[in-house]
Formats: structure tokens, C-alpha cells, sequence
């Protein structure tokens, strides 16, 4: 079976440097706050090329941190606004609502699934107060245009980097192309850790030093409280972990190109819609997605090829329950067909070339079921 991500295989490839960096920490007695999270925050600070990381508990955290500093420091009221896609993992979502915040959903691209920089300013009022894009499955957006949409209505302009560790376009990398970015460190991840953490990146002196305090029980020297926070710290051991695995994120990043390389060369199936390669070259290959018709029946087809696959995701969020109520009224066709047709190909820093030639070579001989009941429709 080629698994759609082998993480033993993955941790494994960075023996003996991870394991001689975990029994560290563990003879130091140094779990939290220490030598190895600060050493990390400088070095993934210095590789996105800005002035500031905190790092903190995951990813979800990062983002929510953010929103409730910014909404302290302009005095944001509960039910602001905030711009994000209708299509991504919803800790994007979430974290506007955790701030006490309302999230805005816009639809996206059908040329690389990014929030469509055409729809946002017709959704802009009053109340809107940021805006937050995707850099979704290791693609970043253009953020010129964004850029330029902040500027004009006084919004804050905050990545979600979660899936794009190391991605760059026009000279920048994710992390410094916008007021602040929130990054997931999640096993999973092209930069994962060996369990939940993230970080806020920024340039701004302000909203790091707050969410430093937000992020610490609202404390910047301990028992003294300046404000309400919460519990969001990275711990030692993730910390160190994080530092050998950053150490060669480009290199496994360029491996991730070459499989995705593979893919767009092999795969040759009517059947298959692959992603454009203009729209996706900057990308890091977080997720290698294509689309589909008769989804189930192609995961299943692949499954007894002995070839594992996900989808990521098989709802858009005004579909999902936690936010059906809210937006029963709203459509975004794009990010609903997407989300009936996307099927994510197995993609790593371990996965070999030749196990994506068999996966290329058994897509190209799926062939659809004669009589499938299946509306799907690529787009």
C-alpha cells in the first residue's frame, strides 16, 4: 500500500539528528519557555525573512491570537467582520469566531482554489475589519491585490499559513506578506511537529509583544497579569524537533515539487483534472489535489490498487453544521463543486518516484462505471 503519508517513515528520516534533539531536552529539565523555543522562534523568524515569531500552541491558537490582539489594540467590537474563503479547513473560520469575531465567507478561484480576489469587495462594510486568505494546499496568493484592497479600506491583511511552510512568491515567503501569519506546526505538515503547535509571524513589534502576554495567561513577567489570555505555549520538545526538521524544509520542499512534477507528467486520464501548472508553480505541495467525477468510485478504485488517498475537504464551510444556521441563504459554487471533487494523491519528503509512477500509472487505467449515479462534475 502506498500511504497517502507515511509519518514513521517521515520521522524516521531524520534520525539520529531528532533523536539525539528530543533526549536533550529530556536530560535538560527544561520543558517549557527555554533555550530550544526561543532558539526556534529566531531561526523560523529569520527563515520566513521577518522580525518576529511567537511561537505558541497550534495553529488554530495562532490565528485566534492575532485576531484578539488587533481587536485590543483597535478596539474591535464583538461581530466584526473578517474576509476568509468559503473553501478551507475550518480553524480558519473558527479562529474569527473565537476572537468574537464574525466571519465573512467569499468564494474562491477555479484556477488554483485561492480566495477570489475579484469577490472581496463587494463583500467589505462597515464592520470589516481584516481580511485573512489561504495560502491553501502550499499555493500562496497573490497578495499584491489583496494588499492594495487593505490599503484602500483600512483593513489588516493576515495569512493563513498553515500549509504553506516555505512557499514564496516574488522573493517572499509566506510569513512576511502581510501584517502577520499564522502557521500550524501539526504532524502532518510539510514543517510538522510530533504533536500540536504553531506560531504567530510578524513584523510588528506591537502584536508580538501582545500576543507573547495573550498567549501566557496575559502575563509578561509571571503572576503579574496585564490582561486576560490563555495557556498556548509550544513546549521544549516540539521546539527542538521543529529546529532539526527547519534545517532542511527547502530540500524536502523540492522533493515534494519533483513528485507533484512526476504526477503532472504521468497522469494522463480524461478523467483526471490536474492542477494547472501556472496557477500552482510557487506552490510547496502540501496537498497535491486533483478533481474528480465519481469521487468514491475513483478513491475506491485506487484503494484496491493499493494506493491511499483523502480529500481535502469534503465540505465547503457554510455547509458544515457548526455554520449551516448562519448561512443557509449563502452559495459559493465554486468552493462547493471543489469541494465535490477533490481528491488529494499521496505526496511527502519520503515518497519515491517510483511510487508515483504506479500511482500515475493506476490512475491512467481507471475508467469510470458505466451506469454511476454520481452528479459530480470537475470543474
Amino acid at each position: 500500500m502506498i500511504r497517502f503519508l507515511d509519518i514513521q517513515k517521515v520521522t524516521a528520516s531524520y534520525d539520529p539528528e531528532l533523536q539525539e534533539a528530543v533526549e536533550a531536552v529530556v536530560r535538560s529539565g527544561r520543558y517549557l519557555r527555554g533555550e530550544q523555543t526561543a532558539a526556534f522562534e529566531a531561526e523560523f523568524a529569520a527563515f520566513c525573512g521577518a522580525r518576529h515569531c511567537v511561537a505558541v500552541g497550534n495553529g488554530l491558537d495562532a490565528l485566534t491570537l492575532i485576531l484578539t490582539a488587533y481587536k485590543q489594540i483597535y478596539a474591535w467590537d464583538d461581530g466584526d467582520e473578517v474576509i476568509v474563503p468559503a473553501f478551507t479547513f475550518i480553524a480558519t473560520a473558527e479562529a474569527v469566531n473565537r476572537a468574537g469575531l464574525r466571519p465573512v465567507f467569499c468564494d474562491i478561484s477555479p484556477v488554483n482554489f485561492l480566495l477570489d480576489t475579484v469577490l472581496i469587495e463587494p463583500l467589505i462594510t462597515s464592520r470589516t475589519r481584516a481580511i485573512m486568505p489561504v495560502h491553501l494546499y502550499g499555493t500562496p496568493c497573490a497578495m499584491e491585490p489583496l494588499k492594495d484592497i487593505a490599503a484602500r479600506y483600512g483593513l489588516k491583511l493576515i495569512e493563513d499559513a498553515a500549509q504553506a511552510h516555505g512557499a514564496a512568491l516574488s522573493g517572499k515567503r509566506t510569513g512576511n506578506m502581510a501584517d502577520a501569519a499564522g502557521f500550524s506546526f501539526y504532524p502532518g505538515k510539510n514543517l510538522g511537529a510530533l504533536g500540536d503547535a504553531g506560531a504567530v509571524v510578524t513584523n510588528d513589534a506591537e502584536l508580538a509583544a501582545r500576543i507573547r502576554m495573550l498567549a501566557n495567561y496575559g502575563a509578561a513577567e509571571k503572576y503579574y497579569h496585564e490582561m486576560l489570555g490563555l495557556n498556548s505555549r509550544m513546549d521544549e520538545l516540539q521546539a527542538a524537533v521543529l529546529r532539526v526538521k527547519l534545517q532542511r524544509l527547502d530540500v524536502d520542499n523540492g522533493h515534494r515539487r519533483t513528485i507533484a512534477g512526476r504526477y503532472c507528467t504521468l497522469i494522463r486520464s480524461k478523467h483526471i483534472t490536474l492542477p494547472k501548472e501556472e496557477a500552482f508553480r510557487n506552490s510547496v505541495w502540501h496537498i497535491f489535489p486533483v478533481l474528480v467525477q465519481n469521487r468514491t468510485a475513483v478513491q475506491e478504485f485506487l484503494r484496491t490498487a493499493g494506493v491511499e488517498t483523502l480529500v481535502h475537504y469534503p465540505l465547503p464551510l457554510h455547509h458544515q453544521q457548526a455554520y449551516a444556521a448562519d448561512y443557509a441563504d449563502k452559495s459559493y459554487p465554486v468552493a462547493e463543486r471543489v469541494a465535490a471533487c477533490e481528491l488529494s494523491l499521496p505526496i511527502s519528503q519520503v515518497m519515491t518516484e517510483e511510487e508515483a509512477e504506479r500511482v500515475a500509472e493506476a490512475l491512467n487505467r481507471y475508467e469510470p462505471p458505466m451506469h454511476s449515479d454520481n452528479k459530480n462534475t470537475a470543474l
